[in-house]
């Protein structure tokens, strides 16, 4: 494989930080005063999920999230950071990148018909995908200077 600048597997470095820094600034700008004292992000996904075309998005919600609504904002918050620091560091990164990738396609399903949040969601997941087939901790990371995941 012929790169410009970088090899191949810094380029992918390159990547797998990229979406890790994504997932940080995801985690940045979330107003958590508002997710865990006020109930924001998860009462504006159950407003989504009660209006889904699909069914089994709307009983999944119910079931899952509508019974913990705190316990669930707290895991979504710290999730975007574990995942972002993670990637960034790469530490545990095919962990970080298929916990990612699940997290990236639930967000999809949920906001299937909400097309501004679509192209953020399928890129990242797409990423994930790339990364973990690449195997991008190889270079740059944690992972590979503690013989992690060769």
């Amino acid at each position: 494989m012929q790169t410009i600048w970088l090899s191949g597997t810094e380029w992918l470095a390159v990547l797998r930080i990229g979406l890790g820094l994504w997932w940080l600034e995801s985690w940045r700008h979330k107003d958590r005063k508002g997710w865990f004292e006020r109930g924001t992000g998860i009462a504006w996904a159950a407003d989504v999920a009660g209006k889904h075309r699909w069914g089994v998005v709307r009983t999944g919600f119910r079931r899952v999230v509508e019974p913990r609504p705190k316990l669930i904002a707290y895991v979504v918050v710290y999730a975007e950071l574990a995942l972002g620091l993670g990637l960034v560091a790469g530490f545990l990164t095919p962990v970080a990148l298929v916990a990612g990738l699940l997290l990236n396609l639930l967000y999809l399903v949920l906001m299937i018909h909400d097309w501004a949040e679509q192209g953020q969601n399928a890129m990242m997941a797409l990423i994930s995908l790339v990364a973990l087939a690449a195997m991008a901790w190889q270079t740059w990371s944690l992972d590979a200077a503690f013989g992690l995941f060769l």
